[in-house]
């Protein structure tokens, strides 16, 4: 039978990264945000009065719903009007997820597929709560007699977000952004093993393209071997704190790595990488030693591989669905 305590633990995890969506969240007095008629995000009570300040770009909120001003009708002119007020309100300096610009600017669309509408700061997401795109590997090899292990990345401790955590091989950075117009990704870690790798989508750049990118920039492995990785799921979840409301979905690839192969510290965002056997990283996504989204792609692996079955565990069907939440 499945442990107890570890089960509960892993249900606090996702509870936590779905606090959005339970009873007593600020979800029901947020605002929809609106462009050009459709649903893009979620505003938070906090956020919408100041928005309020901005009538030449935000119409007053109504029916639930705050939108932009009709006027501003094309991509440049929204991306650049909303530019404009964030900037304002980085200067007075009382929100303070915009103490983390990162001069990224993230594409904004109601579906991934979707065109997007305009281009936002990064760092100004949560006050928008628009959807962020990532992408993570499973890197893992398996060894002669069939034993799974999984590469695990330290996260450098001068990481802006979660330093000094386990993650994946490639660590995230969000999708669909642009930095100067290059695009980057996530990090990798090692094993007889899974190796996981996570990151972020520039705009205009395909997923796999950036997966192979970010594998051989963090991880450094070879665009040879990271080419067959192969696209499997997506683990997606909305969590809200004191900085907004964060919904993400991170595109999922597996790849097998061969036995002798060893990620490499490529640009500095991981401080180490770890080989460790698969029971032992199950046993790891429990603590808070684990960078949470991190956790859970490493969770939908153990249970899309048969680590984890639903004879054994009495939350089974609730893994399973707070994996794949989506508003």
């Amino acid at each position: 039978m499945a442990n107890s305590g570890w089960s509960e633990k892993v249900l606090q995890l996702l509870r936590r990264m779905n606090n959005f969506y339970l009873p007593g969240s600020f979800r029901a007095h947020c605002f929809r945000f609106e462009v050009d008629g459709a649903q893009v995000g979620w505003i938070p009570p906090h956020v919408a009065p100041l928005l309020t300040r901005y009538p030449d770009v935000f119409s007053p909120p109504r029916g639930g719903a705050v939108a932009l001003c009709p006027g501003l009708d094309t991509y440049g002119r929204r991306s650049e009007a909303v530019d404009a007020v964030l900037q304002t309100l980085r200067q007075e300096d009382f929100l303070t997820c915009l103490r983390g610009w990162r001069d990224e600017q993230y594409s904004v669309m109601q579906k991934f597929s979707d065109p997007p509408v305009m281009w936002m700061e990064r760092a100004a997401t949560s006050l928008f709560g628009v959807k962020r795109y990532g992408v993570h590997l499973n890197g893992y090899t398996v060894g002669e007699a069939g034993e799974v292990s999984m590469w695990l990345a330290r996260r450098s401790n001068t990481k802006q977000t979660y330093p000094g955590l386990l993650d994946n091989v490639v660590s995230p950075a969000s999708t669909h952004t642009v930095r100067t117009g290059v695009s980057y990704l996530p990090q990798v870690n090692e094993a007889d093993v899974c190796l996981q790798a996570a990151g972020g989508l520039a705009a205009g750049v395909g997923i796999k393209h950036t997966l192979i990118k970010e594998c051989q920039e963090e991880a450094c492995i070879p665009a040879a071997i990271a080419e067959r990785a192969h696209p499997v799921t997506t683990v997606s979840y909305t969590y809200e704190d004191e900085e907004g409301v964060f919904a993400e979905s991170q595109f999922v690839f597996d790849l097998e790595l061969p036995l002798d192969f060893k990620p490499k510290v490529g640009d500095g965002e991981v401080h180490d990488f770890y080989l460790l056997p698969i029971e032992e990283v199950k046993d790891l996504i429990a603590t808070e030693d684990f960078k949470p989204n991190c956790a859970m792609v490493v969770l939908d692996f153990l249970i899309r591989h048969s680590f984890i079955e639903p004879d054994t565990e009495p939350h089974y069907q609730d893994f399973v669905a707070a994996l794949h939440q989506t508003l």
